[in-house]
């Protein structure tokens, strides 16, 4: 290295004596292009401000709003690149905790086209949970996310029907809370009725806006129930709380056990075209095998997946350094060479692999034991 920067600088002298200041300026030169390799201007925009990427979708958390003992609201301020959202749809939300980024998905709880350009997801702390303890409790104002666009069909059509039901439990009410700001706002509301289900009064997410909101407006119709005293509500139980259930569209987000009671209850009334249902863990269709312990060949890290979470969430979570980019299996920028074993295609459901093949880290998911070259 000596040798050439000595031969660098006879060049440079010998330049000089020719040409005086050349040598200064080609300095100069070298020294910018050493500097800005490889890096494009997007990614100074980054550095001087987060949210300014357009390479990386992000958000700046702004505030933590407590809504119960163990829920509260994350503000956060979307960067470049937010394209919006419907009321009802969720946003994948990329978490970094101790050095690794883990992403989980949560329903945004505030109105499309908020005012300040902000948006909110409602997170409730789970016991045996590593993201939503970190969200609810740990997080602060400052801390930058990584954001993918919202999705997800969980939502009103344009002309909402003049007869809503929406059956909600724990924080299953956030997409519906983000619905009923659209709708309260409308000239005219529908007739509403709200049937929420949680163990106690002090435990209702939105709990105090939510009654306030149903004191006001006769248009909306509040039932809580409180499990904790009255037991959990069957959909046999909803006749006597809403008589005309059955001329009723109905949205319902909450626990499993409620959401297949549903189904069973509108599918046995010929009525399932009318329910509309979202669920926060993906169900796994009959017959997928239940995935299989999966092997990061070059990096010696491994670990045990089931047929749903896709490979780069594997990856990650066992601190592997995952290429990704969408995470939505448009951009191919999170491709890995299979060694062995065979994946599913999670938005198909169809399983594929051979040895040497490429595949989508962000849409794959373990269908057996599976060996990937990262």
């Amino acid at each position: 290295m000596t040798a050439a920067f000595d031969a660098l600088t006879r060049a440079d002298m010998e330049d000089a004596r020719i040409r005086p200041g050349l040598a200064v300026r080609r300095r100069l030169l070298d020294a910018m292009g050493w500097l800005t390799t490889p890096l494009l201007p997007d990614d100074y925009l980054g550095l001087v401000n987060a949210l300014w990427s357009s390479r990386e979708l992000r958000g700046r958390v702004e505030e933590v709003r407590p809504e119960t003992a163990d829920a509260a609201t994350i503000v956060i301020r979307p960067g470049r690149g937010w394209a919006g959202h419907r009321a009802g749809q969720y946003v994948r939300v990329g978490v970094d905790i101790d050095g690794v980024r883990h992403w989980r998905s949560y329903s945004l709880s505030s109105p499309p086209q908020r005012a300040d350009g902000r948006i909110t997801i409602t997170v409730k702390a789970t016991v045996e949970g590593l993201v939503s303890p970190y969200l609810v409790r740990r997080v602060r104002p400052g801390v930058i996310l990584r954001l993918v666009p919202a999705e997800g069909e969980f939502v009103l059509p344009d002309e909402p029907p003049a007869r809503l039901l929406f059956v909600t439990a724990g924080s299953g009410i956030t997409p519906v809370a983000a619905m009923l700001h659209g709708l309260v706002a409308r000239r005219e509301m529908p007739d509403v009725v709200l049937v929420h289900s949680a163990r106690a009064p002090e435990e209702v997410i939105f709990g105090a806006q939510l009654r306030t909101t149903a004191a006001r407006l006769p248009s909306l119709r509040l039932y809580e129930r409180h499990t904790r005293t009255d037991g959990r509500i069957t959909m046999a139980q909803l006749r006597d709380t809403c008589p005309d259930w059955r001329q009723r569209h109905v949205w319902a987000c909450g626990p499993t056990g409620m959401l297949d009671d549903a189904e069973r209850h509108w599918r046995r009334a010929g009525l399932a075209d009318r329910l509309h249902v979202e669920r926060f863990r993906s169900a796994t269709a009959s017959g997928f095998r239940a995935g299989g312990r999966v092997r990061f060949l070059a990096s010696g890290r491994q670990a045990d997946a089931d047929g749903a979470t896709p490979l780069l969430v594997v990856g990650e979570n066992a601190g592997v350094l995952m290429p990704s980019g969408c995470r939505m299996g448009i951009c191919y920028s999170c491709v890995a060479r299979l060694r062995s074993g065979r994946v599913r295609d999670l938005r198909t459901g169809r399983e594929h692999g051979d040895e040497g093949v490429l595949i989508q880290t962000c849409v794959s998911a373990a269908a057996g034991a599976v060996d990937i070259d990262l």
